[in-house]
């Protein structure tokens, strides 16, 4: 069994909090991966500030700077590759990419919805709140997905549930989700540490 942390980098575009959650479980020795870099898709987000405060390193890579998305996806994994990445873990963000053949399966992104129920472009933050809760779900939570060349189209790694309440906000229900969250996001990246899940297809096999 693999017992080595692996690297990480952790890409995002807004407030940093799925960063911030991977921070403290790797401090507190839950989590055996190292962040070695921090990709964030335009400047002035306040995951920048938490990316700093934990001494990470930070590339702002901003889409409207390149003409193509696919020079926006290369110019990312270049930053990954020359930073030893194992592993590239999406925590809110919210550009699409072009991903290589050498990292299919090598990219994973969490979702505040039970894919593929309320997912797509356009589709995050308070938008899956609002949603879900106009649809009168009563159930709700997160998804753990490998990254394809479509929003939160690739194969599910796993998820978690949590329930929806009458007299629920988008506000409440985000919180509770992100409770849910803070244990799938880890749990995955471990499985892929430990090399139990693997890429077939379209799916995603567990040993």
């Amino acid at each position: 069994m693999n017992d080595s942390p692996i690297n990480l980098a952790v890409l995002i575009s807004g407030g940093g909090t799925t960063l911030q959650n991977l921070i403290d479980q790797i401090a507190a020795g839950a989590l055996k991966a190292r962040i070695v870099t921090v990709i964030v898709s335009r400047s002035g987000i306040g995951g920048i500030e938490r990316a700093k405060l934990a001494g990470l390193p930070v590339h702002v890579v901003s889409r409207k700077e390149f003409l193509t998305i696919d020079a926006f996806s290369d110019q990312i994994f270049s930053i990954c590759r020359d930073a030893g990445v194992d592993l590239i873990c999406l925590g809110g963000w919210l550009q699409l990419l072009r991903i290589p053949d050498e990292w299919l399966g090598r990219v994973i992104n969490i979702h505040p919805s039970l894919l593929p129920q309320f997912g797509g472009k356009g589709m995050f933050g308070h938008h899956v709140h609002e949603a879900v809760l106009k649809a009168g779900c009563a159930i709700s939570g997160c998804t753990v997905h490998f990254v394809n060349n479509e929003y939160d189209a690739g194969p599910v790694i796993l998820q978690r549930e949590c329930g929806v309440y009458v007299g629920d906000t988008p506000e409440t229900l985000a919180a509770r989700v992100f409770e849910e969250e803070k244990a799938a996001y880890p749990a995955a990246i471990e499985l892929w540490r430990l090399g139990q899940i693997r890429l077939v297809g379209n799916r995603v096999e567990t040993r």
